[in-house]
């Protein structure tokens, strides 16, 4: 089972090697990060190790350099982050190879409570076939490893999936156990009412999340581009807005899916339209649920926003991936703060799932007010999806 694994708190780390997968792929510009978020989400389970005089090696992948070393994508700039942030030096393994006999040396030599970062894991090609032979590498570095890197917990890498093979015990560290309480819990223990909001442009993108939520959900409601194929499977003239014509039919079943299965399943009533997509494209809305020609939906209009608002201050449990409209544009973005609004005043449990909600509240300030913002865009969705996640099976069961 996913969700009873072990975590950091039921193994005796002093002394130990232990190998931390973190999920260090940050935004850098000119060399500096431009975002730490990812960093103090890993602080927790690196303060712990330390405190508790474990030798904390770390790891990460950052953008794709495919197999080979780029220099602009080392992990350098997180070292020097690190050690700021943890008031202490984390040395940095500036080996391209990740792990080598200067590494090993570097590592052999570690006191407790040192802190060791490893460069970029997907310098070697390895990383991201799941070889054995790099997972093994990675494995004799340590004598424990910890997963805490779910926002690539969806991928089967040596530093994910591979390195448990060839080591003693796999556990998870605080992020990934608390993804699995927030997310795992909304899904497979919700409070009701429970409501989830999807999305984004493609109903595609979707597909399996929405027939895994209509077994689940008491409501659901559709927002962002992918409304627009459910609205033409409705009937409804949808102008240029974008549609998956060969997701209309897919749409209608799933309407009558929750009919059958007395879910609410709520489409807009009205939009806000225009001409062009720009954002300077001057904002009309609708009467109705019918988009005239010529014009494209990019957010869902006043009317909509209401009925949504109304479904999600009943709710005690509720889930959130996909923004409602183009909210990158002032002109667009007022269904997707309606949303967020309305998610910040509920009285129980609100789950962003990553990606570009999680985006969105952030940068409308409702981000901490909600119960819990996902780490993982992808690795999320396919969690949503009711998938098993590799790098989370992967670890020791309790």
């Amino acid at each position: 089972m996913q969700f009873n694994k072990k975590t950091i708190e039921d193994i005796e780390v002093k002394g130990k090697k232990i190998l931390v997968r973190c999920d260090f792929n940050v935004p850098l510009k000119d060399g500096v990060i431009t975002d730490v978020n990812r960093l103090v989400g890993a602080m927790p389970t690196i303060e712990y190790l330390v405190k508790n005089g474990a030798k904390v090696i770390l790891c990460s992948h950052l953008g794709k350099p495919n197999g080979e070393p780029k220099p602009e994508l080392s992990l350098a700039p997180v070292a020097k982050e690190l050690s700021a942030m943890l008031k202490k030096e984390v040395v940095f393994a500036a080996d391209p190879n990740v792990v080598s006999d200067n590494v090993e040396s570097a590592v052999s030599k570690m006191k407790d409570g040192d802190v060791l970062l490893l460069e970029n894991t997907r310098y070697r090609k390895e990383e991201t076939k799941n070889k054995d032979n790099f997972s093994k590498e990675l494995a004799s570095l340590a004598d424990i490893f910890v997963n805490d890197a779910f926002g690539t917990a969806h991928r089967a890498h040596c530093s994910t999936v591979g390195v448990t093979q060839f080591v003693e015990i796999s556990v998870c560290g605080y992020l990934i156990q608390k993804e699995l309480k927030f997310l795992g819990g909304a899904i497979d223990h919700p409070v009701r009412p429970f409501v989830a909001i999807l999305g984004g442009a493609k109903v595609s993108d979707k597909i399996n999340v929405i027939e895994n939520l209509l077994e689940k959900v008491d409501t659901l409601i559709i927002g962002g581009g992918m409304a627009y194929t459910f609205l033409k499977a409705g009937g409804y003239s949808v102008g240029s807005s974008l549609v998956e014509e060969d997701k209309v039919e897919y749409a209608k079943d799933m309407m009558q899916k929750a009919e059958s299965k007395r879910v609410k399943f709520l489409i807009p009533l009205d939009h806000i339209v225009a001409e062009k997509f720009s954002a300077d494209a001057e904002p009309v809305v609708t009467d109705n649920q019918n988009i005239p020609d010529g014009y494209m939906g990019l957010d869902i209009g006043p009317k909509t926003c209401e009925i949504y608002k109304g479904a999600i201050s009943i709710a005690k449990t509720v889930v959130w991936n996909g923004p409602m409209g183009v909210f990158e544009f002032a002109n667009f973005a007022k269904g997707t703060i309606a949303v967020a609004e309305a998610m910040s005043k509920v009285d129980g449990t609100t789950v962003i799932g990553g990606g570009d909600s999680a985006a969105a509240v952030n940068q409308l300030g409702f981000g901490d007010k909600m119960t819990h913002i996902s780490t993982g865009g992808g690795a999320s969705l396919e969690f949503l999806e009711g998938k098993l996640l590799p790098g989370i099976e992967a670890l020791t069961n309790k």
